[in-house]
């Protein structure tokens, strides 16, 4: 995705767990985390109650946080696989609410980088988001349930016509362009393309338990017309979910990033507390380590079932952790901790959202066959 210089630590660093400490080194990574910790940190649960606002999306525009993985030549810092990571840990573990907004965009704009570093035409919206200049809405999960419920893709002309409901789009009014995977069902064949917001795509509000900040809906798109120039990429079912593996038997970094936080303000508390925080402390770090570590093991053997089972162990037992230690911030702080106005509830609320964000049928197997030990 880019050329970029490798930091002193990086260099040195041994582990991918590792790698991605190291990328506090770098100055990008340095300035998104000095805007967490002063701006999005402070404002987490006003954000949770009033949502995510046009004013921090352009705020992490500024700090290029909406193009930071895409080629230089577009204006992107080419942030690598560690630094990608890092970041992903830091907005998580500041506000939630933001880094779902963000998330849903930021891997696209990767995507689009590796199609255009195969030799792929750019159309200009392709080149808009690559330049930072679009935030993207996300609609990709729903392939999943396929054949049961699903966004349907139908060839017209040289285009198609994507129809049905998407079970939910984050940051709803503060993006104006969605990516849709839509599935052709006769030929099971995945349809990912761009689908601007109008006339034919509606929304209606959820009332969600967790990330009520982040202005997610439910999507419903009416017979919306899809041209050509606006399909990113399209691939057989098969192949989409080889890829999902990945996506949906990994732990990925907004799990670590939550839990630092809640393991410092743990530390902050009284001595029960402090004693919580030093028992867990260890243990979330060594199944960072294992996560990052099978995750990487997988891409370098190209092969998304490569310890699938380990990777989706890792996965469970850091849900269950996390879902421990927010309990014993809940309990730390007595009744304040299941006011509003605390920050208990809202990370024990995040946990909860976690257990079941990017959840495939063998994770939710795993998850409820652990708990059933």
């Amino acid at each position: 995705m880019g050329h970029r210089e490798v930091t002193a630590l990086e260099a040195t660093a041994t582990t991918p767990a590792e790698a991605v400490s190291a990328a506090d080194g770098e100055p990008f990574i340095a300035r998104a985390k000095a805007h967490a910790d002063s701006v999005l940190r402070p404002a987490a649960l006003e954000t949770d109650r009033r949502g995510v606002t046009l004013e921090g999306v352009s705020e992490l525009a500024g700090l290029g946080l909406l193009n930071h993985t895409a080629p230089a030549e577009f204006g992107g810092a080419a942030i690598g696989r560690a630094g990608d990571r890092r970041l992903h840990e830091i907005i998580a573990g500041s506000c939630f609410n933001t880094w779902l907004v963000w998330a849903q965009h930021a891997p696209m704009v990767g995507r689009l980088a590796l199609e255009h570093q195969k030799g792929a035409k750019l159309s200009g919206l392709s080149r808009d988001v690559l330049a930072g200049r679009v935030l993207l809405g996300a609609a990709i999960s729903d392939v999943r349930r396929f054949p049961h419920s699903y966004i349907s893709a139908t060839r017209t002309g040289d285009g198609w016509t994507f129809s049905g409901t998407i079970s939910w789009v984050s940051g709803w009014g503060l993006n104006t362009v969605l990516v849709v995977a839509a599935v052709e069902a006769a030929t099971q064949t995945v349809v990912t393309a761009f689908v601007p917001t109008g006339d034919r795509v509606r929304a209606t509000h959820l009332e969600l338990g967790a990330v009520g900040g982040s202005r997610t809906e439910r999507v419903t798109l009416d017979d919306v017309s899809v041209p050509a120039s606006d399909v990113i990429y399209i691939q057989s079912l098969t192949d989409w979910r080889k890829e999902d593996l990945g996506t949906a038997g990994d732990t990925r970094p907004q799990y670590f990033g939550l839990a630092a936080t809640v393991l410092d303000e743990l530390d902050a508390g009284d001595p029960g507390a402090r004693r919580v925080a030093r028992v867990w402390r260890p243990r979330i770090d060594a199944l960072r380590t294992d996560a990052y570590g099978l995750a990487d093991e997988a891409k370098a053997a190209a092969d998304e079932r490569h310890r699938i089972s380990e990777r989706v162990a890792t996965k469970v037992a850091t849900g269950e952790a996390l879902g421990t230690i927010t309990r014993a911030l809940v309990v730390t702080r007595s009744g304040r901790g299941i006011s509003l106005d605390d920050t208990a509830q809202l990370h024990a609320r995040s946990a909860l959202f976690l257990l079941v964000q990017g959840q495939s049928a063998d994770v939710r197997d795993a998850q409820l066959a652990r708990l059933a030990r």
